[in-house]
């Protein structure tokens, strides 16, 4: 029992909060119009936070603080490379695109790392108390950055929206964990787990189920998903990518944290609910996904869909003793959802910079004139709908061996169920990739080759890379699945 500081553990949470800090009181030395130019502070102090990460991964081992309630281990490790890697690409999408708009105040880094931070302790934290604070530390300064664009109307709506969601799942949320607390006498995750394991309690299912309702408003799972795509449209496009990545998965952590560390020994009652979770998300999503006219609009329903394929494996994990696969494929296709989602939102912006427009339409002809970027994007689009040679395939097929290992009748028809529909999100994703490659580009409209700022290329070349990596040499993901699994 050992409530002690360890400093090089929670390094990465201090440079972090040192950054907001500089970002915070640099920001008073800029001109009004120059303030965006904080991204530079923000940006390396995120790569610094890079460093203890690795340290401690070389360093190896586990780590436990506050009597258990923050362990840095392997599991922690990943998805806090992931966060921080994440916010990096965000913050190369954001720079000109802050910049040239009226939004370019030098809170808006503030805010972002902020969101980060939390993630970072949502990583490790094993108890629910920090586990409800840090999601707040994920979900409040989003709020604000959701609404960035003030004068306009979209923008505002998108804000109260997902504000008024986001209240009201929290208050779902903390309601179940405190009937958990009542249920175990403890909000240690190590401890309700020994307690679960004997407890035969209704009310556990009634917590069990408000917890998991309150973490499926945050990761947009149907039917607790209906602010997402106003939420996505009305923002500013960097920020959407980073709610569709970062926050997204920075609620699949707190969910996987709960039900992996916390009600794994009695998970069975829960998985019916994480079935119909993932089951809905994916027919939902994929089936108005085909019906949409608007790019953002469109990856909003993908990435609901998505996230039904993350689910997947949740909602068998406890099936034949499943664990091991299913959080090794939460981890893989979360790592590689990032990297495909993220790349897809840089093209789009990037195209929106000439067209002002984020219709499908306004992708017509991208493979005549600016046929670099139409590749890409059609790779990013290939890789989403999980066709080899690229990531996605890997991440599909990782969630369909987790349902696999299952081995039991409703894992089964839940693979059947991704398999379809697999298929029917290729036709949306081939639809775009069809306007760029076989429709002329509207008339009147500016065909000259596309002229993009360093950042935002920087942010494709990245993601790109990763996709093709990853697609051809899996095991370089393959690796911190396992690690994270305890492999």
């Amino acid at each position: 029992m050992n409530p002690g500081w360890d400093f090089h553990a929670i390094a990465p949470v201090i440079i972090i909060t040192a950054t907001i800090v500089a970002v915070l009181i640099a920001d008073f030395f800029f001109e009004y119009r120059g303030r965006f130019r904080t991204q530079q502070i923000a940006s390396l102090g995120v790569l610094a936070a890079m460093i203890p990460i690795i340290t401690l991964a070389v360093d190896g081992g586990t780590r436990e603080m506050f009597n258990g309630g923050f362990v840095v281990d392997p599991y922690s490790l990943v998805f806090q490379g992931f966060f921080l890697a994440a916010a990096y690409i965000s913050m190369l999408l954001s720079v000109d695109y802050i910049g040239d708009g009226d939004y370019y105040q030098g809170e808006f880094y503030v805010l972002l790392l902020t969101s980060v931070l939390g993630m970072l302790v949502m990583s490790s934290a094993r108890d629910l108390i920090s586990i409800f604070v840090a999601l707040e530390t994920i979900s409040i300064p989003t709020f604000v950055l959701a609404g960035w664009r003030k004068h306009d109307p979209k923008s505002n709506e998108a804000a109260i929206k997902y504000y008024l969601i986001g209240v009201m799942s929290s208050a779902v949320m903390l309601y179940g964990m405190s009937l958990v607390f009542g249920l175990t006498g403890s909000t240690l995750l190590s401890e309700i787990a020994d307690k679960v394991r004997t407890l035969d309690s209704p009310l556990l299912i009634v917590a069990g189920f408000l917890t998991i309702a309150g973490f499926a408003f945050k990761v947009s799972a149907v039917p607790f998903h209906f602010w997402a795509p106003d939420t996505y449209e009305g923002a500013p496009t960097p920020v959407t990518a980073f709610l569709s990545v970062a926050s997204k998965v920075g609620g699949f952590v707190a969910l996987l944290s709960v039900v992996w560390f916390g009600f794994s020994p009695n998970s069975a009652m829960f998985q019916p609910v994480l079935w119909g979770l993932a089951a809905a998300s994916l027919i939902l999503g994929n089936l108005v996904a085909l019906r949409q006219t608007n790019i953002v609009r469109m990856l909003a329903y993908s990435s609901i869909a998505q996230g039904g394929f993350i689910l997947v494996p949740f909602a068998v994990a406890s099936d034949g003793g499943a664990w091991t696969s299913s959080i090794q494929s939460v981890v893989i296709y979360t790592l590689i959802y990032g990297a495909m989602n993220l790349g897809a939102f840089a093209i789009v912006i990037a195209l929106a910079r000439r067209t002002r427009s984020a219709e499908i339409t306004s992708f017509a002809g991208l493979g005549q004139y600016a046929p670099g970027m139409a590749i890409v994007m059609s790779m990013f689009l290939f890789s989403l709908a999980g066709v080899p040679p690229f990531a996605g395939w890997f991440a599909k097929f990782t969630m369909f061996r987790a349902a696999l290992d299952a081995n039991t009748p409703a894992a089964t028809v839940l693979a059947a169920l991704a398999a379809v529909s697999s298929v029917i999100a290729f036709f949306y994703y081939a639809r775009v990739a069809r306007e760029m490659w076989f429709h002329q580009p509207p008339e009147g409209a500016d065909v000259h080759p596309i002229r993009t700022p360093v950042a935002l290329n920087a942010a494709v070349v990245i993601c790109a890379a990763i996709v093709i990596a990853v697609g051809v040499y899996p095991q370089l993901f393959a690796r911190l699945g396992d690690l994270a699994a305890g492999g």
